[in-house]
Order: C-alpha cells, then structure tokens, then sequence
C-alpha cells in the first residue's frame, strides 16, 4: 500500500485529493496511519485527504445522510443513485429527480459538497435510470448553478422555512415545498432590500416589508443601522 500511494503520488504531477475508505477495517497502528499521512504530506503538500484515514484528514464524509447540523470543518455528503455503491442490476430503488435536486439544495444550504455516486455496467456503459437522473439534475443546474456553486449558507433556520445559500449580499432560497399564498423571511435588513425576483428568468416578485414602530423610527437615524424585521 505504502508503495503504490507514493507511485501515485510521485508520478503523475500535482494531486489534489486523496480519498480513503474502509478506515474502520483496521485499527490505526495496523494501518500505519501516522507514518502514512506523514509521507502523503511530505511527497504533496497541500493535497486533501478525506477523514478515513484513522485520526487524520482535512474534511469529513457523511455517508447517505444529511447531518442534522453541519459539521465544524469543511464535508461532503455521499450518496447513492439507488441503494447500492456498485452496479447491481436487482437495485431499482432509484431515487426520484426532484429528491437528488432538493438534497443538493439541502446540502449546499448547510454549507457542504454533493458527492453523487455513479455505478457504470460491466461494459462501461451507466444504466439509462441513472443518465436521466444525472441529465434532470443538469437540466435544474443550467437554470440554477448560480444558486449553488461557490455559494455559503445563507439564513438561520428561524429566518426562513427551507435551506438558503448567499453569494456576498444576494440569498437564495430554495421552496422544496409549495408555499401557500406567501413566503414569509424574518429577521433581515429590510431597508436593504432592493429586489425580490426568481432565479434563471429573473422575473421581478411582488413583495412587502415590515417592523416594529420602534425599529421604523431608530432606522430613520442613519446612525442608528438598518432596521431587521420580516419581508
């Protein structure tokens, strides 16, 4: 093992990640965790390596779930097409479009990646369930990778009822729920407000402000900051 991970390492130019399974398989003084990672960093320093080499690792991996909270460092969630890591053609419990396109959301709402795993046939080829699942997901993220991709969370879970990215002053926010007659987000700078609008076509959505007198009257002091109440 340790042969083959410096070849890897030293042979083929700048590597950016190295992701470990199987950890639990072996205690860490079988593994030889320690001299290991201490030649990983020695022959790529600032390689990634995944939190499955025993008591090392830059980022954790939540296998087939969604951690209630975000774990403190940088994660991933890695999840399955169906219920199977490999191609196993009595596995037909695929998931549905709209649930791998409302757990990217989740995901990216709490600030984490979406590893999505992909399991190609003996010949190579990846089962027609799984390309229109992949294609339906490319589909949503042509109109929507703005709302994704290089984005941070975004509100507190008492601010609003769904997950929510931002990109500097703008947030996203994802309804993975069809709302009744309003959408209701609390606690944010209203007078800051400068447009409410949906992602992709940009058509401009009516919307309305309000707060306690008091915040109204503080706000008009602009020494006094910018009043925070629902929208």
């Amino acid at each position: 093992m340790f042969a083959q991970i410096r070849e890897l390492l030293s042979n083929y130019g700048k590597i950016d990640l190295l992701w470990f399974d199987g950890g639990w398989e072996r205690k860490p003084e079988q593994w030889q965790a320690k001299q290991l990672h201490e030649m990983i960093r020695s022959l790529q320093p600032h390689l990634l390596i995944n939190d499955r080499l025993p008591g090392f690792g830059d980022f954790d991996t939540c296998e087939q779930f969604i951690p209630p909270q975000p774990p403190l460092r940088t994660w991933e969630a890695c999840l399955t097409l169906n219920e199977s890591w490999g191609y196993n053609p009595k596995d037909t419990q695929f998931k549905s479009a709209r649930q791998l396109i409302h757990t990217l959301c989740e995901v990216a709402g709490k600030g984490g990646n979406l590893l999505l795993n992909v399991s190609p046939m003996g010949n190579g080829q990846i089962q027609s369930e799984q390309l229109d699942l992949l294609q339906s997901v490319e589909a949503w993220m042509s109109v929507h990778a703005q709302s994704i991709v290089g984005t941070q969370p975004g509100l507190e879970p008492w601010q609003f009822y769904g997950p929510s990215t931002r990109r500097g002053n703008r947030f996203y926010l994802f309804l993975l729920m069809k709302p009744y007659e309003s959408v209701t987000v609390r606690g944010v700078p209203i007078k800051r407000i400068k447009a409410v609008a949906m992602v992709g076509g940009g058509q401009p959505l009516e919307h309305s402000t309000r707060c306690a007198i008091v915040d109204s009257m503080l706000s008009a002091d602009p020494r006094r900051g910018v009043n925070n109440s629902s929208a």
